[in-house]
């Protein structure tokens, strides 16, 4: 049988940590899943450690600080091959991936190398507010039109990978840091000439909680791109 990991970071998610992992078990009942916590200083790590001794198949990460969540999916990947993995699904823990889309992913992976959530395709939705929508439209236009790649996402971190396919994939090469991380990742994919196939998802509105997306992203993402621009 094929072994599925579903990975989320958290840094304070303690009000919505439980309902996402009802969520993911209620949509792949299979399905293992990984959550790295930064030491939320909301007490998101106690309640995913009380709840890991109530779930088999939950395993729960408490790192010291916050590390960043390009560290944190590094170590997904790396830990979902190591434990041979065959499939692996990262997402975001505000509910702004909804886990009834999980069954596209996987009934689209097989045949695939990659499958990326897109908001940017016919049937995807952005539900941000203006501002932020703007901001992450004409930033995914930018990138695709500065970096000529084919995908029509590059900044959300719903996707999934077939590690049966990946093996020659190293994801410790990404050198971007933050947000900037799972745009370079899209980037090498696709010059590796790994195969890419995009589903339409909802991106919706945080259900609880503030969005922790400091502006200075915005920076980091166009010196991040300008290096990728001179690189290729």
């Amino acid at each position: 049988m094929e072994k599925i990991l579903i990975f989320t970071a958290t840094f304070n998610e303690i009000d919505n940590i439980s309902m996402l992992i009802d969520g993911i078990k209620k949509n792949c009942r299979l399905a293992d899943i990984l959550i790295i916590d930064d030491n939320s200083p909301d007490g998101t790590g106690k309640l995913l450690k009380d709840l890991e001794e109530k779930n088999d198949n939950l395993k729960v990460i408490i790192r010291d600080r916050k590390y960043g969540l390009d560290t944190a999916h590094k170590f997904a990947y790396n830990y979902a091959l190591k434990n041979e993995y065959n499939y692996l699904i990262t997402m975001d823990a505000d509910f702004s991936h909804d886990p009834s889309e999980i069954p596209n992913f996987l009934k689209n992976i097989t045949n695939n190398d990659v499958v990326l959530g897109s908001r940017y395709m016919s049937g995807g939705k952005n539900e941000l507010t203006m501002h932020r929508f703007l901001l992450s439209y004409f930033g995914n236009k930018f990138i695709k039109r500065i970096l000529k790649l084919k995908s029509s996402e590059f900044t959300t971190s719903y996707r999934a990978f077939n590690l049966n396919k990946l093996k020659n994939f190293n994801l410790n090469l990404i050198n971007s840091k933050g947000y900037s991380f799972f745009m370079e990742t899209v980037f090498q994919i696709e010059k590796n000439n790994f195969r890419i196939f995009e589903i339409p998802i909802i991106f919706a509105k945080r259900k609880q909680g503030k969005s922790k997306i400091p502006k200075i992203e915005i920076f980091r993402t166009l010196l991040n791109v300008s290096r990728l621009f001179f690189k290729n």
